[in-house]
């Protein structure tokens, strides 16, 4: 359990924010059909990023039930992510979209409305003391926002664990990359760094588990 502006929120192990007075689960960065754009440039990854990441969305939706999702922007990879899905992922998606007041938050990757999904498309959206969207405003309060794939790096006893993370201060909170693909940034990156009150603290996901530590525990990258 979190909370912004004391707003009682929890970080699920899936990577997706549960509100549960609004019923409400965020996610941001699913970043579908990575792995056909990487291919279509020459660089190949197995092509299974996008049933994975529907997959665990699947799981999330299905055990928190859900009355509304955001999508925080970069839902797609690029404009043209939703045409190379493979049939089966494509009539899945538009199921999970279809069961729910589904919306896709615009991102940097994907600007535009995904075509024969279903949803509705805002820039950003306001409910209660928070602000959903993509990036990060300077000065924004109550804000949850994606775009920057926070991870975290913690020493333990005889080994550093490094994992993508929840990062928040208590008024802004950044959300972990959904995407099976999706990479992440050490919070301690002055990108992140910069937008974070001091103290702040991270939600490491680890084992199907979910564990807070403080900025103090963090390591940098080398």
């Amino acid at each position: 359990m979190l909370r912004l502006l004391d707003v009682p929120l929890v970080p699920d192990p899936s990577g997706a924010l549960w509100w549960a007075e609004e019923r409400l689960l965020a996610v941001a960065d699913l970043h579908l059909e990575k792995g056909s754009g990487f291919a279509a440039r020459g660089r190949m990854l197995p092509p299974y990023d996008t049933r994975a990441t529907l997959d665990r969305l699947a799981e999330a939706t299905a055990r928190l039930k859900p009355r509304t999702v955001l999508c925080l922007g970069d839902s797609f990879h690029d404009r043209r992510a939703a045409e190379r899905m493979h049939d089966a992922d494509h009539a899945r998606l538009a199921a999970l979209v279809a069961a729910v007041d589904w919306v896709w938050i615009a991102g940097n990757h994907d600007p535009e409305a995904p075509v024969g999904l279903g949803g509705r498309v805002a820039a950003e959206v306001r409910t209660g003391p928070l602000t959903f969207r993509h990036e990060a405003e300077p000065g924004a309060r109550g804000e949850v926002s994606g775009h920057l794939h926070p991870a975290a790096a913690v020493l333990l006893p005889g080994r550093r664990v490094r994992e993508r993370c929840f990062a928040g201060d208590g008024v802004r909170l950044i959300l972990p990359a959904f995407g099976a693909y999706a990479g992440g940034l050490n919070v301690l990156d002055p990108a992140v760094r910069r937008l974070l009150r001091t103290p702040f603290q991270v939600h490491l996901i680890r084992g199907g588990k979910v564990h807070a530590f403080p900025h103090s525990r963090l390591s940098p990258d080398s």
